[in-house]
């Protein structure tokens, strides 16, 4: 189906004998002031010897710098991401390094050819917990089987913006031939649209890793006959008209230069203008145009300006049929951080049709 996509991965680094290492027993303050300074340091020994290298961090941190907050949460993990990933660990044959470290198969299957390299602990963290995702899946409420996301691709971990969107898609009442499935990440959204028989689904996402998952995923089974992709920006090579189009955007706007991971998360200042002049033209007179969004930007006062809202007032292209709003559940009383604010967040169903 398409087998020339380049994937998203860590940037393996090339081993070199003149690395500074760090291992038990090593002076904690010394290797901070030496990631201060933007020095390597490669962890020998023990796989615990990293961890606790970054939990000194975050003591260190947390007495440098406020983390109160949305603003200086965001600040504080800047720095941590900064002086974590000068922490390295060895992989010879796919396999780290130091002892008492978990297996973990995406070095193999990302890596198939580099039989020494150099990564970053953190990106080894992702890549582990990645691979115990991948390996057990993910159960969905609104989907009778896991996923299995690949690593790279933006998964939920939360499930009332995909309530609102089942409850929308048991009450709809229009025509099934055909939808688009913009930015399809993971396949949540396909995967209920198919369920709620839709004929066919035609997906994009720039990110390469979410379209070489959900081939793999797919397989040969009847997924793969409803959900055609195509590795690309927004609407990728469709253009044909449809009746239905649906988009969960990133819900913050970007303050940095974007990881390529990030770009499920933050949009920037191109994005729905883009996403919004492309819907126009793919929609049929009668169709639906239906965005999941949140006011997460707005409680955390990380912008004022609601971008669904904008082209509404602004646009002159659609008209806002139907608007649902669900109330977020309260973090998670084990997080560390401050989320004071997500009592007051809601996420928001959008659903637009043509002027």
């Amino acid at each position: 189906m398409i087998t020339d996509i380049q994937i998203n991965k860590p940037e393996p680094l090339a081993f070199d004998k003149k690395l500074k290492s760090y291992k038990d027993g090593d002076n904690v303050r010394f290797a901070i002031k030496a990631l201060e300074e933007g020095k390597y340091l490669l962890i020998e020994g023990f796989y615990h010897t990293g961890l606790s290298l970054l939990h000194d961090i975050h003591k260190y941190l947390n007495k440098k710098l406020p983390n109160k907050t949305f603003q200086e949460q965001r600040a504080y993990r800047l720095e941590y991401h900064r002086l974590s990933n000068l922490i390295l660990l060895e992989i010879v044959d796919h396999k780290l390094v130091v002892r008492k470290s978990p297996s973990i198969g995406w070095l193999q299957k990302l890596y198939p050819d580099n039989k020494e390299f150099l990564l970053s602990l953190p990106q080894i963290q992702g890549l582990n917990s990645s691979w115990q995702w991948y390996q057990k899946g993910v159960s969905i409420p609104v989907l009778r089987n896991k996923l299995h996301p690949y690593y790279g691709t933006y998964f939920p971990t939360r499930f009332e913006h995909l309530e609102l969107f089942d409850n929308w898609l048991k009450r709809y009442q229009g025509p099934k031939k055909s939808a688009i499935d913009v930015g399809i990440g993971c396949g949540v959204l396909s995967f209920q649209i198919v369920k709620h028989g839709f004929q066919k689904v035609f997906g994009t996402d720039i990110n390469p890793n979410a379209i070489v998952g959900l081939i793999e995923f797919m397989e040969n089974t009847k997924l793969s006959r409803k959900i055609e992709l195509d590795h690309g920006s927004l609407f990728g090579k469709w253009e044909k008209q449809t009746e239905l189009i649906v988009f969960n955007p990133p819900w913050l706007p970007e303050s940095r230069d974007l990881d390529k991971m990030d770009e499920a998360i933050y949009y920037n200042k191109n994005l729905f203008p883009a996403f919004f002049e492309g819907a126009k033209q793919r929609l049929l007179p009668n169709g639906k145009l239906v965005l999941l969004y949140s006011n997460l930007a707005q409680i955390t006062d990380v912008s004022k300006e609601h971008p669904i809202e904008k082209e509404l007032a602004e646009g002159g292209r659609f008209q806002l049929e139907t608007y649902l709003k669900k109330s977020v559940k309260s973090a998670s009383k084990e997080t560390t951080r401050d989320q004071h604010w997500r009592s007051k967040e809601e996420v928001e169903l959008w659903v637009l049709i043509n002027k």
